[in-house]
């Protein structure tokens, strides 16, 4: 830098004056840090827009989810709505009905019709009745004497039936073990 000496005193600087080189040297570092800034921005906005877009899928997502088992349960009970018109239809004609077999016959219709359904949703009952207890599939609840010995830690008696819905277990199977 060179200094403007006073007059009265030569050796006091006044005023500095910068170099035409330092002056550059600046105005360069302003400008990179300028497109630095730019960039920084730049990557910011990047980022908070990543993010919006994330947060908007996966609340998308969600909502979908949330959708896709409420239509899927809107599906079955739209099967399931001609079973309930068929028993007001024989609960209407019970009231009239003189002979018994028909009534008989009505009900195992309809529960034909309701068990086919479930069927073609992929729910079938499970068959206990003397199987070994298995506590993946079944629950106990109580214990009998049996005397015969092929009985014991088998299933007796089955006091409501467990289903499963493709081969997973939505209902366990209530039972009575031999001991």
């Amino acid at each position: 830098m060179k200094n403007k000496k006073n007059a009265e005193n030569p050796d006091v600087a006044n005023d500095v004056i910068p170099n035409s080189t330092e002056e550059n040297n600046s105005s360069e570092e302003v400008k990179i840090e300028f497109v630095e800034l730019e960039k920084y921005n730049d990557l910011n906005d990047r980022f908070l827009r990543l993010h919006a877009e994330f947060d908007n899928y996966r609340k998308r997502s969600n909502k979908e989810k949330v959708d896709l088992i409420s239509f899927a349960n809107a599906s079955l009970l739209k099967d399931l709505l001609p079973i309930l018109d068929d028993f007001d239809r024989a609960l209407a004609n019970n009231l009239t009905a003189t002979d018994i077999a028909i009534v008989k016959e009505g009900f195992s219709l309809i529960s034909n019709k309701f068990s086919s359904i479930l069927d073609a949703k992929g729910v079938t009952p499970m068959d206990c009745k003397h199987q070994v207890f298995d506590s993946e599939f079944h629950e106990a609840i109580g214990n009998l004497a049996v005397d015969d010995k092929e009985l014991k830690g088998k299933i007796v008696e089955d006091v409501e039936k467990g289903y499963l819905l493709n081969d997973k277990v939505i209902r366990f199977a209530k039972v009575v073990v031999g001991q």
